[in-house]
């Protein structure tokens, strides 16, 4: 070891991973496959995580807070010190592109598994970034990606490029930090709140301004570089169907590129990778429309949707990443590497397409998911019992499926879908069924802003009673939940009777299911009328529920009047009513604001004392990286503020008094 570097001309023999989750399992099982004993960190929130209980060795190094614990620096090397590691794997996110972390590696002469610190300090700002591509003759959007960050310079650079643009955080990604200004009057709001949580999520608030490219297809490549200088481009992945700037579906190769613009693409990428002496694994994004593609930035890390590129070349991305770290080179050449049928990936997160995609928090009470193989894949770090806190991004699991061609790939994904049930929180299932069945997805029409303007379609929007077949699965969990109660069979109120027949009117959600008993069986009445009905407890806790001439698997939980059922069309939850609630109950106060989820407040952007139309911007809140934004319940006056700017609440608390017309909160 000379002048301060670390030789890499030699095989490591225990990895640290300083990540968690899917990413983090993903990671431990490569290497146990390579013979590489494995270190996992946790935090206070992490204890009972499936990728502590997958590594070799496991070590505490915080509390729950991302501050505290996967982000300090100084823990996670001591950590490695500690246990003897020789390497750490930083996975995405977190600390995985920041220049401290590997050259803090580098001091203690442990091995970053990722690019030379030159490489991550070059790629970090995106201003400098562009600057540097724009010099090796990379195709830009045209934009602003100056240090002058006055708000003044800022928005006459917009002024120049033309509206509409994209105020965008220079350091970071994942859609953090990022704003879409119209005309002039929206740049000072999308201005300060692109700083805002560009600086919440990454420390550094410095923007660049981009000429938003109408219509736009999004393409990225997949480039490693070793040691030995050589850099190879592993095809494209396409993650055009986007929301808020974050990607929902990945697809490998991309259907929109003719053979020659692929290899124009791929070339691109490579000498983006040259430019920096890049080594390891990176992505080389792109922003494409039909008059060609422009370089929007480099991630010089491994990325979520990795999986869709090993699963069109038969790689392991993951492996070539520790190879190449060990100082190994290039597993293939650019000749070798070769491609072969059509693969997608979509993420399940734990969120509630239904209010806004707001996280949903909670204990995953139930855990169904497809059968992998034949096509099917499933990375996650969650199982049956564990807890989504609000400290970390709600990815449950990464879904990702191949095929011979796009329609068979599509195919898959489709029946894998509806293979998952989650029972406890909220899922973004049900909405993954419904993009990709859409008829503009399957014929790979689509763009960047597709999800925004089909967005009430695909939530189901407009419906105004629920499905019969809901009611049916609902009423299914009532009468097994009161089985499983019964102390004797003496107990058991499942409505036999010797003679007569016999009504239970059940309402949820005011939608009402009448069960009829008598000698000959049950039936339901609906609103789509009366029908056969039965239920079957099932050896794994689901339940066989027969409704007219259909059978549904449905995965149910009730907690008092509270309801949550799963089947192969999606979740939702119901609120039983109570017959014996009394009829002076008070329905919820229309002026009340409360926290959707646990969160700390961010920023307040009224006044106490002045007057609001309902659907006016109130305040601002953090929950799991990203901004969400409360609006007023109703028309009315703000009268105070209960909590103030850095204030953590948890979910349900009051958060205003609020004097709507004619009550106060």
């Amino acid at each position: 070891m000379t002048g301060g570097q670390v030789r890499l001309e030699r095989r490591f023999d225990k990895l640290l991973i300083a990540n968690r989750g899917e990413i983090a399992c993903r990671i431990i099982r490569t290497a146990r496959r390579m013979g590489i004993a494995t270190v996992a960190v946790f935090s206070e929130a992490d204890r009972d995580s499936e990728h502590v209980s997958l590594a070799d060795e496991a070590i505490l190094i915080g509390p729950a807070p991302a501050a505290e614990s996967y982000l300090d620096i100084d823990r996670i090397v001591d950590a490695a010190r500690r246990t003897g590691a020789e390497a750490i794997h930083p996975g995405y996110g977190f600390l995985s592109e920041n220049e401290q972390f590997a050259l803090a590696c580098l001091a203690a002469g442990i091995i970053f598994v990722g690019p030379p610190v030159e490489a991550i300090r070059a790629m970090a700002s995106k201003s400098a970034a562009k600057m540097l591509m724009e010099k090796s003759g990379v195709p830009l959007v045209p934009g602003y990606h100056g240090v002058d960050q006055d708000p003044k310079t800022l928005a006459a650079a917009a002024e120049r490029i033309g509206f509409p643009v994209l105020v965008k955080a220079s350091a970071g990604g994942g859609g953090k930090g990022m704003r879409i200004a119209e005309d002039a009057a929206a740049m000072a709001g999308a201005i300060a709140a692109a700083k805002r949580e560009a600086k919440a999520a990454f420390g550094d608030d410095h923007v660049l301004i981009e000429k938003f490219v109408t219509r736009p297809r999004h393409i990225e490549v997949q480039i490693f570089g070793d040691t030995h200088g050589n850099i190879v481009s592993l095809f494209e992945r396409e993650c055009t169907l986007q929301r808020r700037h974050q990607k929902v579906v990945e697809e490998a190769p991309s259907p929109s590129l003719s053979e020659a613009e692929r290899e124009g693409i791929c070339a691109a990428a490579r000498a983006a990778g040259a430019a920096v002496g890049y080594t390891g694994a990176g992505t080389v994004e792109f922003v494409a429309n039909e008059e060609g593609f422009y370089f929007i930035e480099m991630n010089t890390r491994l990325q979520v949707e990795h999986p869709v590129t090993e699963a069109i070349t038969g790689l392991d991305l993951v492996e070539w990443q520790l190879r190449i770290a060990s100082g190994e080179q290039m597993p293939l050449k650019q000749h070798e590497i070769v491609r072969s049928g059509h693969a997608f990936e979509v993420r399940i997160y734990a969120e509630d397409p239904q209010t806004g995609f707001l996280p949903s928090i909670g204990r995953i009470r139930r855990w169904r998911q497809p059968s992998v193989g034949g096509g099917v894949r499933i990375d996650s770090g969650f199982r049956e019992g564990d807890t989504i806190t609000p400290h970390y991004d709600p990815m449950l699991a990464k879904l990702i499926v191949s095929g011979g061609d796009r329609l068979q790939a599509l195919d898959r994904l489709e029946d894998a879908l509806s293979g998952f049930q989650v029972v406890g929180l909220k899922t973004n299932v049900a909405f993954l069924r419904a993009l990709i069945a859409h008829p503009d997805v399957r014929a790979g029409r689509m763009d960047t802003g597709f999800i925004e303007r089909h967005l009430p379609l695909l939530l189901g929007q407009g419906e105004a009673e629920p499905d019969p077949r809901d009611l049916a699965a609902a009423t299914a969990a009532v009468i097994s939940d009161e089985r499983r109660a019964a102390a004797s069979p003496w107990e058991v109120a499942d409505g036999w009777m010797m003679v007569g027949q016999r009504r239970r009117r059940l309402v949820f959600d005011g939608a009402e299911a009448v069960l009829n008993y008598d000698r000959s069986g049950h039936s339901l009445t609906t609103e789509l009328g009366t029908l056969p009905f039965r239920v079957n407890a099932r050896p794994d806790g689901r339940l066989d529920v027969f409704y007219g001439d259909g059978k549904e698997v449905v995965a149910a939980i009730r907690s008092d009047c509270a309801i949550e059922i799963s089947t192969a069309r999606g979740s939702r939850s119901f609120t039983l009513s109570d017959p014996f609630a009394s009829s002076e109950a008070v329905a919820a106060d229309p002026g009340q604001l409360r926290a959707p989820m646990p969160g700390s407040i961010r920023q307040l952007l009224v006044s106490p004392g002045g007057r609001l139309k309902r659907g006016e911007p109130v305040l601002i809140m953090e929950a799991m990286k990203m901004e969400h934004t409360l609006n007023a319940p109703g028309d009315g006056t703000l009268i105070a503020f209960r909590y103030d700017v850095g204030d953590f609440v948890e979910e349900g608390t009051q958060l205003v008094e609020f004097e709507s017309d004619g009550a106060l909160a």
